[in-house]
């Protein structure tokens, strides 16, 4: 059977002001967030990247002429490169990157193995010759 258009109640829908507040709040929340995600603010964390041995001139000043391998390990540690092409060639590099902390700190990168040295041995293993202590810290 037909209902009569009378018993139909025609009624306009106002929106809830709080809903309309609630999805206000939620695009604007998405919004920050996205504008936000680029600021240097919000940046992931660098570590610091150290490469080598750190060596200063006080350490290496320490070694004289005449002195055995093991007395160089001792002193100085392992060196970065032994080359198999010369083994008796050592040579003691690092660099330095600083990352999120070395930056705060304010230390300075240390690049292109610009704190060099290197410590040539004659054929029985003694130190003959020292070059680059001056490419070092000083402490």
């Amino acid at each position: 059977m037909i209902k009569p258009l009378t018993s139909l109640s025609l009624t306009l829908s106002i929106p809830d002001p709080a809903k309309t507040l609630r999805k206000l709040m939620i695009t604007a929340t998405l919004g920050a967030t996205v504008a936000l995600s680029g600021c240097s603010l919000f940046s992931v964390y660098k570590i610091d990247l150290p490469q080598g041995t750190p060596i200063t001139q006080t350490q290496a000043q320490k070694l004289q002429v005449g002195m055995n391998q093991n007395q160089v390990l001792y002193i100085l540690g392992s060196p970065a490169i032994r080359d198999t092409l010369a083994p008796n060639r050592w040579d003691y590099i690092y660099d330095y990157q600083a990352g999120t902390q070395g930056e705060r700190d304010g230390i300075a990168d240390v690049k292109n193995a610009s704190q060099h040295l290197i410590i040539y041995f004659d054929d029985s293993g003694i130190v003959n010759r020292i070059e680059g202590i001056e490419s070092l810290p000083e402490s």
